[in-house]
């Protein structure tokens, strides 16, 4: 049996499309497991046919940069849009995980993740967090270490403000992210 992890997300700049990128090849590591990437911009109606792609997921990963402290606009438009899966319960027991980059180490980025698991508690999901230890944190770290933001509950990512997705975020957190899809696709299977 295929298992299907979906990856919803809506990137500005181009940054929050890498770690994107890099949780759905994560994710396509793992034996069984169908990815499907959808751009939250495709999204903006509940009768919108990239819903379909959730419903039929086992797990769905979210990812948003972090704008003035929560998920941006366009994202928040995808969650609004999801409400009548919300009435009929349609996404009961699936998994749910989330990611977010933001230009500042911090960021504010644990309110986006705040919010995506708030939003997955609504929906009756299974909240699955990062379940890396901190990086970067004492004296023998550095910014190569894996989950340099020291994240638990997602996947938080640091992107330069002047730096474009060739080259931001850095390795480590792509291989943070990628880590993480695999986490959560392994997570499904065992679930589903």
């Amino acid at each position: 049996m295929t298992t299907r992890v979906a990856v919803i997300f809506h990137s500005g700049y181009g940054h929050t499309q890498v770690i994107a990128d890099q949780v759905a090849a994560g994710a396509g590591t793992v034996d069984g497991v169908e990815v499907s990437v959808v751009e939250a911009g495709n999204i903006t109606s509940p009768e919108s046919d990239d819903l379909a792609i959730l419903d039929s997921a086992n797990a769905i990963i979210f990812g948003s940069p972090t704008y003035m402290g929560s998920a941006s606009a366009v994202f928040k438009t995808f969650m609004e849009a999801t409400s009548t899966r919300w009435m009929e319960q349609k996404w009961v027991d699936k998994l749910a995980a989330g990611f977010t980059n933001s230009g500042s180490m911090n960021g504010d980025k644990q309110n986006t993740l705040i919010e995506f698991m708030t939003f997955s508690m609504q929906h009756g999901m299974v909240w699955v967090g990062l379940g890396q230890m901190p990086g970067n944190n004492h004296s023998g770290g550095s910014e190569a270490d894996a989950n340099r933001c020291g994240a638990s509950i997602g996947c938080m990512s640091q992107a330069n403000v002047d730096e474009g997705g060739d080259v931001a975020p850095p390795t480590s957190d792509r291989e943070t992210a990628h880590a993480f899809g695999a986490r959560i696709a392994v997570a499904a299977k065992r679930w589903g």
